[in-house]
């Protein structure tokens, strides 16, 4: 990344071949003559002083036109390489965490029907192995027993028996398989940055290799005869090289891999020559100093000879002098070369290119209102960058100006956040507002759409999805069941909630249930998807089930959903319809929260049959018998329906591209998909 120390030629360091330095005396040779000539043209003074807007427009709209943006094509790479990386995919669960019913805890493995009527009064005796066996935190729970009991409420009889004094349920301190990742399932959406426990996840998962975007290459030349290295001692008029370690680290944290070359000095055919050579080799090429408009800055020149000069200067405090160009299709900009103004023009008109070649916005600092404690004076037609300390006084966030020198560094380490003044104004007075960039940790402002309600695969193909939309809006599901979406709903506590709670009376879905659970709530009813519910059983049926009645029968184990699941509203509904008993269900108490994880539970060979949808079956290859249509709706309270926030998601749920995506899964009808269904509560019709 870092050279030890200056080299008097860059081109050398470069890797310039003997026969092009040959070449490159004599094209030197051949100017000597005309270089007063060359020196003129290359110093150039300002081109333009545009208004910041108006400079990013016309520099992306050149950068679009050469096809600098365009995301290169993934590469995939070892987990254990991939932190900090982009996702350019979504990435799968390969298998369920864990993949075997595992003991929870120390103890002895039992059969829950086994310890009824034990108390502390009337203690039971097991006998090993036949009741009990003992395990260890992880071990696998043997298939004749369905529970575990903690060692430390263990007596130990002998080494034949043991002594409880409680009963436990089944299922007690046993991890199931999938309790915490379930195979098929979405671990991470695309356009994500991959952090420590998301490689952690992948690798329990089964997921050894993701697909990333590739780092881009970024090539930072400092230039000036005055400049020495960071191990030098420094004499007067010597100027110490430390933008580019600043620029380097900012461009890592962007997910680039930056090259720091050899500082170039004051010499228009060697700047030249080194910005042809960085270009042929990097995907962006950063000139640090040499962009104003002094008698040795020759940055905009050099641009203008070898490719297309954008913009020169923008009107901007700091930053004013920059260069913005193209050469062979490459982005070439000279950064001003005092540190401040380095590192916003650079924030402002760099990071935007990497975040393009990524794919992925990113997400944009904290804003917070703040007070400024003093009267700034700004000239007139630019737009400044003010340094400030942020503090809280009271009820108030209140600001106080820094430094404003494009040299002071120092006030950059010391700021908590950088307000920007208008171009329009002349300043900022005493106690006015001001809308402040937080530099430093303080509440975040989340874009991010919570979904509480009943789980449906739909809510994961959208968080996907949603991570491709511009501004990376993200979806977060809590899968509780439809009756505590709706009480999420009433609590004021998410932005949508998936329901599908049939009224026994009426077949109407939800409404009558919105009704009675939030009332005093004004809400839309979006409907998502008609579904198909049916039984999961193992490949080729081996317990030969085929209707919701076959569930009762002597040795076949159900799994269910937990109570107000719109599933379980639905299973009892059908159940009564039927005159069966839940008591006649063997598995009935046992419950799960989504239908992955009933799959799951018969894929693992824990139960024979649950009630689910067809996708849930599919992905953990279980066969399907359908025997229920429904109709599955999102709850959204008005004030949330028609914001900026849930907009992505609307648009997309009625976009055609999607329902065919949701109607190639299979036992959903999208017929109607992102249908507004009805507005319920006080204040409607």
């Amino acid at each position: 990344m870092s050279e030890s120390g200056p080299r008097p030629r860059a081109l050398t360091l470069l890797g310039e071949s003997s026969l092009a330095r040959k070449s490159r005396i004599l094209r030197l040779d051949s100017r000597i003559e005309n270089r007063a000539m060359t020196h003129a043209h290359s110093r150039r003074y300002y081109l333009e002083d545009i208004p910041l807007h108006e400079a990013t427009a016309r520099y992306t709209d050149a950068l679009s036109h050469a096809d600098a943006l365009t995301t290169p094509e993934p590469e995939r790479i070892s987990i254990q390489d991939a932190l900090g990386r982009i996702t350019a995919e979504p990435v799968w669960a390969a298998r369920s965490v864990p993949h075997y019913d595992a003991s929870a805890m120390d103890g002895v493995a039992v059969r829950a029907a086994d310890t009824v009527g034990a108390s502390e009064t009337s203690p039971l005796t097991l006998t090993l192995p036949e009741q009990a066996e003992w395990v260890d935190t992880g071990d696998p729970v043997p298939d004749e027993f369905d529970a575990v009991i903690m060692i430390e409420v263990v007596n130990r009889l002998d080494d034949s028996a043991i002594e409880i004094r409680a009963p436990v349920p089944p299922y007690n301190h046993v991890r199931p398989l999938g309790e915490d990742i379930v195979e098929s399932e979405l671990l991470l959406p695309q356009n994500h940055r991959l952090r420590p426990a998301d490689l952690g996840a992948c690798a329990a998962a089964g997921v050894t290799e993701i697909a990333v975007r590739p780092k881009t290459t970024v090539a930072i030349i400092p230039t000036g005869t005055e400049l020495v290295d960071i191990s030098e001692n420094p004499k007067p008029g010597d100027i110490v090289e430390f933008n580019s370690i600043v620029l380097a680290s900012m461009l890592e944290e962007w997910g680039t891999d930056p090259t720091r070359l050899p500082p170039v000095p004051d010499d228009p055919d060697l700047l030249s020559d080194a910005i042809s050579q960085a270009v042929s080799r990097y995907d962006i090429v950063l000139v640090n100093a040499g962009s104003s408009a002094g008698t040795e800055d020759y940055t905009a020149g050099c641009v203008e000879q070898l490719g297309n000069l954008v913009v020169h200067g923008v009107a901007i405090r700091p930053g004013h002098p920059i260069v913005l160009g193209v050469v062979e299709s490459k982005p070439v900009i000279g950064i001003p070369g005092y540190p401040v103004s380095a590192v916003i023009a650079c924030e402002l008109f760099v990071q935007p290119i990497v975040e393009s070649r990524l794919g992925r916005s990113a997400d944009p600092d904290p804003v917070a209102t703040a007070t400024i404690t003093r009267r700034v004076h700004s000239p007139m037609g630019e737009d400044e960058f003010l340094r400030v300390r942020l503090g809280q006084v009271g009820e108030r966030l209140v600001a106080t100006p820094l430094q404003r020198g494009a040299g002071v560094i120092s006030s950059l380490v010391r700021a908590d956040g950088i307000a920007r003044v208008p171009r329009n104004s002349e300043g900022i007075e005493a106690g006015s507002e001001v809308d402040v960039r937080l530099l430093r940790p303080m509440p975040d402002i989340q874009r991010t759409i919570v979904a509480i309600g009943s789980h449906d695969l739909i809510l994961d193909l959208l968080a996907s999805r949603l991570s491709e939309h511009p501004g990376n809006p993200t979806l977060a599901s809590a899968n509780v069941g439809s009756l505590g979406g709706l009480l999420a709903v009433r609590r004021g506590e998410t932005h949508i909630a998936g329901s599908h709670l049939m009224d026994e009376d009426t077949g109407e879905y939800n409404v009558s249930y919105i009704e009675r659970y939030i009332p005093g709530s004004r809400v839309a009813l979006v409907h998502l998807t008609g579904r198909t519910q049916g039984l999961m059983t193992a490949p080729r049926n081996p317990m030969r089930i085929s209707s919701l009645s076959d569930v009762a029968r002597s040795g076949v184990r159900f799994v269910n959903r937990q109570r107000g699941a719109g599933t379980r509203v639905l299973l009892d509904f059908k159940l009564r319809e039927l005159g069966v008993s839940p008591e006649s269900i063997s598995g009935y108490d046992r419950e799960e929260y989504t239908h992955l994880a009933v799959a799951a539970a018969v894929q693992g060979g824990r139960a024979d049959v649950g009630l689910g949808i067809l996708p849930a079956a599919r992905a953990m290859g279980l066969d399907f018998i359908p025997l229920f249509e429904e109709q599955y709706d999102l709850v959204i309270p008005a004030e949330f329906y028609d914001s900026e926030l849930l907009a992505p998601m609307l648009e997309m749920i009625r976009s055609s591209d999607f329902q065919a995506e949701v109607q190639s899964l299979g036992g959903y009808n999208v017929s109607e998909m992102g249908t507004l269904k009805a507005v319920l509560g006080s204040g409607t019709d």
